[in-house]
């Protein structure tokens, strides 16, 4: 079995900013989180990324909780904070008291359990689907992190492009226009030709590494052996078959790479029409396209089903406030947290007694031309069965397919199978 190891997990910290180090919040610093002795005051830490949709439900808690106060560290983008995370962990300081972490940190979380609190409590039993407890359980039952959301996918597209391009606009028209329950992925490129063909201008897509993304997430076993946590990325035909179908219709895609400058921006520009769309990424959505109309979601996914992302809430064992701090984390899990948060950002809930709510199948979307976005994501939960499996190396592997892609669709320095060759030495590297 190909096993990273804790030298590479330092040896990366130590490519991080000492800077980075310095400034990170911690609950086991003396200048952070300090409780006051006498007046059993305490601070704690909480480090998120992106939009977690956190910030009213934070000042609620320290309302409800005399006592307590929150700083909370937020980056903007997830490779950043796992930037951090890794730094502060190789370090053995600097990890908040809670720490916010996507699901595909997990198998490097579980490798080093010894680091992280049971979180294990009868509050929460019951609480979450067990496909979501499997991610963040370890070898002897320890569970490392509380659910926050998952990310069941939707297509979300721009109703005046479909429009212009003499597609229909109407949310129920463009779902069977997919394909509807029975919807594939020839069926996307499919009406991806369609709307190129048209010769409006924009591109159909964002990004082929987001789609990329999307297959990703109903192949089985994309990248390692369940069994043997053997290295196959190379060996599954299935991963080939989908880098060169995607590639096959980079004319379709607007040559952007998610997160950074100019793919925000492009929301602005009317780059391209669709988008893949779990429901945390609603917010991402309405932020950058503030002011632009014609957004609206298809209660329709390739393929059936598929979870893209969803994160976790974990706590160090170097915190000083163990106790407050998975107290904060049961809290911010709850049903009725989960719910607000899902209102706020469209992170949609992973427990499951706010998902067979009420409350969520009334929740719209006005931005989105008043979806039915409770309804819409809990019929797209409904069809997810299943979770890739990710091993030790899976986030490693990953971010080499994503280089691979960006090369052909983003920097267009190579070709496919120049690219695909980078991604094999990649692999190779992991040793």
């Amino acid at each position: 079995m190909r096993r990273s190891t804790r030298k590479t997990w330092v040896a990366v910290a130590g490519a991080a900013s000492v800077a980075l180090l310095a400034t990170a919040c911690g609950g086991g610093s003396d200048d952070t989180a300090g409780g006051d002795e006498e007046g059993g005051d305490v601070t704690l830490t909480i480090s998120t990324f992106n939009q977690f949709g956190y910030e009213d439900l934070l000042k609620q808690y320290e309302e409800e909780n005399p006592g307590i106060t929150i700083e909370h560290n937020k980056f903007g983008k997830s490779d950043d904070a796992k930037e951090q995370f890794q730094t502060a962990l190789g370090a053995g300081s600097g990890l908040a008291d809670v720490v916010g972490v996507e699901v595909d940190w997990m198998p490097q979380i579980i490798q080093y359990s010894d680091q992280f609190v049971d979180l294990t409590s009868d509050s929460t039993e019951g609480r979450w689907n067990q496909w979501t407890l499997d991610q963040a359980t370890s070898q002897d039952g320890a569970l490392l992190g509380y659910p926050t959301d998952i990310g069941p996918e939707a297509i979300a597209y721009r109703s005046d492009l479909f429009a212009a391009a003499g597609l229909p606009t109407d949310r129920e028209e463009v779902a069977e226009l997919f394909g509807g329950e029975d919807a594939t992925w020839d069926d996307f490129f499919a009406v991806g030709d369609q709307f190129m063909a048209a010769g409006t201008g924009p591109a159909f897509f964002d990004s082929a590494d987001a789609i990329a993304q999307g297959m990703i997430n109903q192949i089985e076993a994309p990248f390692e052996d369940p069994e043997s946590g053997e290295i196959t990325a190379l060996d599954n035909p299935e991963i080939r078959d989908m880098y060169d179908t995607i590639l096959s219709h980079a004319d379709q895609s607007a040559g952007l790479k998610q997160w950074e400058a100019d793919w925000t921006s492009a929301f602005q520009s009317d780059a391209f029409a669709v988008a893949l769309a779990p429901a945390w990424f609603l917010g991402n959505i309405e932020g950058n396209a503030a002011g632009v109309e014609g957004w609206d979601i298809a209660n329709v996914f390739p393929g059936g089903g598929g979870n893209w992302g969803g994160s976790f809430l974990t706590v160090p064992t170097m915190s000083e406030h163990q106790e407050e701090a998975k107290a904060l984390a049961d809290w911010l899990t709850a049903p009725e947290q989960q719910l607000k948060a899902f209102g706020v950002n469209g992170n949609f809930p992973s427990q499951i007694e706010a998902q067979q709510s009420d409350e969520l199948q009334g929740m719209t979307r006005e931005f989105f031309n008043d979806a039915p976005t409770g309804q819409i994501y809990t019929d797209r939960a409904s069809g997810i069965s299943t979770q890739p499996f990710k091993g030790e190396n899976y986030f490693t592997i990953r971010t080499g397919l994503s280089d691979a892609f960006n090369r052909v669709d983003v920097d267009k320095s190579q070709t496919p199978d120049e690219s695909w060759q980078g991604f094999e030495d990649a692999v190779a590297a992991i040793g």
